[in-house]
């Protein structure tokens, strides 16, 4: 069931772009705001062992991103279903993305500057729980992707 639909999407070139670009946007972007690259004084891409369990959530909320939004785009456009029913493969990449964004120094330092004691209470909070907040971003990515394969599956008329 899943290699076929998965094998029906990415055999159109789009979305095998889309899906790579967004995987690839994610995981630069959280690895900067997670402080894992580096561009000054040299280009340096460093991920100390204490932190490899961020990391690793942080590429597999990127892969899964990729993914779960690709196959939620060819459901929408080619099976014309509401997006509605397509959202939460959005909603579970904002979540992974947003958990690490907050709790770097610079982008923390903005957020408590310009919110107060309620921008420091939410840097805190997500500073606490970022690989729990990431888990749960997972599980959301997981669902889109076992909802929109189901789906694709069904109205596709893929014989398993």
């Amino acid at each position: 069931m899943h290699r076929q639909a998965l094998g029906l999407v990415f055999s159109n070139k789009i979305y095998l772009v889309l899906s790579a670009s967004i995987f690839c946007i994610l995981l630069f972007v959280l690895s900067i705001v997670s402080e894992f690259i580096f561009f000054s004084p040299d280009f340096v891409f460093y991920v100390p062992m204490s932190y490899a369990t961020s990391f690793i959530l942080i590429v597999a909320v990127s892969a899964l991103s990729g993914i779960a939004i690709s196959l939620s785009i060819y459901r929408i456009k080619m099976m014309r279903i509401g997006a509605r029913k397509s959202s939460s493969g959005f909603l579970g990449s904002i979540i992974g993305a947003s958990a690490g964004a907050c709790s770097c120094g610079s982008i923390g330092f903005a957020i408590i500057s310009a919110f107060g004691a309620v921008g420091g209470t939410a840097t805190a909070f997500l500073t606490n729980y970022e690989i729990p907040i990431r888990l749960a971003s997972i599980v959301i990515l997981l669902y889109t992707y076992y909802i929109s394969v189901k789906g694709i599956t069904a109205q596709c008329k893929i014989t398993r």
